[in-house]
């Protein structure tokens, strides 16, 4: 019997894509990285009390039982993202600058990254730091620069406390509306504190956030500066 004709080859494609492999990944799908960076945006969408595992979860598109071969709970996520946004405070001036300086630089950086993440603060600030390693590298290293300056060793955890206090209200303060302390029709029965809001001085800085953070700062940095030897 003749040979049946082959039947043509088919063109090759330049732009044909390999063809996904079957069986389990080579790498893991989730790390610490990827969960941290998915809180924090289901946390930015959702504020905190959207944050669940469930919907964490989602958020990475894997099922509860993935991510929790990760993570053991929820504590462990906000643990994650404390110690990331932590990491993101600039402490290197108390290594080189003098003792005023390196608290100024260290309050307005931390300010500014917790003013992007408002909705964790109420979390973050009461959260115990003996998980979080990059947390504790932060508090060693401004608790090493107060040392040095002769800050009384009894009262330097109190002025940390009290300066992250401040720091937080005033992360709050920078996400305000600018009408905030409008009078509106209450203006005749407030004419100080009308007055005081209109004839408010700038001090060449771009918001009234920015001047009431620099001017209590400035009296934080003065009167804790009393108390060094």
């Amino acid at each position: 019997m003749p040979a049946l004709p082959s039947a043509p080859a088919e063109p090759h494609r330049q732009d044909a894509k390999p063809r996904r492999r079957v069986g389990r990944p080579a790498a893991a799908v989730l790390d610490q990285d990827g969960i941290t960076a998915a809180a924090l945006q289901l946390i930015g969408k959702s504020g905190y009390e959207g944050f669940t595992m469930a919907a964490l979860a989602r958020t990475l598109n894997v099922a509860p039982s993935a991510l929790y071969n990760h993570v053991a709970s929820k504590r462990d996520v906000l643990v994650l993202v404390q110690d990331h946004l932590t990491s993101l405070v600039d402490v290197s001036a108390f290594d080189a600058e003098p003792w005023d300086r390196a608290v100024r630089s260290w309050a307005w950086s931390y300010r500014d990254v917790f003013s992007k993440h408002t909705p964790l603060i109420t979390v973050i600030a009461v959260l115990p730091v003996a998980d979080a390693p990059k947390t504790l590298a932060m508090y060693e290293a401004v608790s090493a620069g107060f040392s040095r300056a002769g800050f009384p060793q009894g009262r330097i955890v109190s002025a940390i406390v009290a300066l992250e206090s401040f720091i937080f209200g005033s992360a709050y303060d920078v996400t305000a509306p600018a009408d905030i302390f409008d009078s509106g029709s209450m203006a005749e029965s407030t004419p100080n504190f009308t007055a005081a809001v209109a004839h408010q001085d700038l001090e060449g800085y771009a918001q009234p956030a920015d001047v009431a953070f620099n001017l209590g700062l400035e009296a934080m940095i003065a009167a804790f500066g009393a108390l060094r030897a």
